[in-house]
């Protein structure tokens, strides 16, 4: 067991320190197989109560069209991004089911947010670069029945898809000893 622990370890830890949110794609297309196979691996989150508050809308090929042109319509001044749109390999769609009741819309959110990073991470240990993005036309109806969210989901993100073309170089992060607060029994 001590073995699996430390192998484990490493892996999965030398994964989260190397991950990057990439801006620039090759053009080369990610296999649909693969994007579901990450799919498969990322929804083994920790959810509550195993309610899976999840689902997706990949929008690739001439699906991309789509999402450029909600873009467009809901803003003349977005018109830029349509280019940027169309330049990427894939677009993922997360969307989460609401629910009314706060302590699980809660505990949805975070499940639905640890699955991202999980696929995230498993795209990055199969040389898929990927970026999570909000911005404020994820609370547009009319954008959003454009591309699919039905009534009572949320969009979580949109997550763009490929391979890498450039990746960032590492940003440091705060000591966690600067953020830590220790409360024990022995003061």
């Amino acid at each position: 067991m001590e073995n699996l622990k430390e192998q484990t370890h490493s892996t999965v830890a030398q994964v989260i320190k190397e991950r990057r949110s990439i801006k620039k794609f090759k053009t080369d297309p990610v296999p649909t197989d693969l994007i579901v196979e990450l799919l498969n691996t990322a929804v083994w989150a920790p959810n509550h109560g195993l309610r899976e508050p999840w689902r997706f809308i990949l929008l690739k090929d001439e699906g991309k069209k789509v999402l450029a042109d909600a873009i467009m319509k809901k803003n003349e001044e977005l018109r830029k991004k349509w280019e940027y749109v169309m330049n990427v390999p894939s677009h993922l769609v997360v969307v989460m089911k609401e629910d009314p009741r706060q302590k699980q819309w809660e505990e949805n959110f975070a499940a639905v947010c640890t699955m991202v990073q999980n696929l995230q991470l498993a795209a990055w240990e199969q040389g898929v670069g990927m970026i999570w993005k909000t911005n404020p036309l994820i609370h547009d109806p009319k954008f959003r029945e454009k591309i699919g969210v039905e009534q009572g989901e949320k969009i979580i993100g949109f997550i763009h898809i490929g391979y890498p073309e450039a990746i960032p170089e590492k940003k440091d992060r705060t000591p966690v000893e600067e953020l830590l607060t220790i409360i024990d029994t022995e003061r």
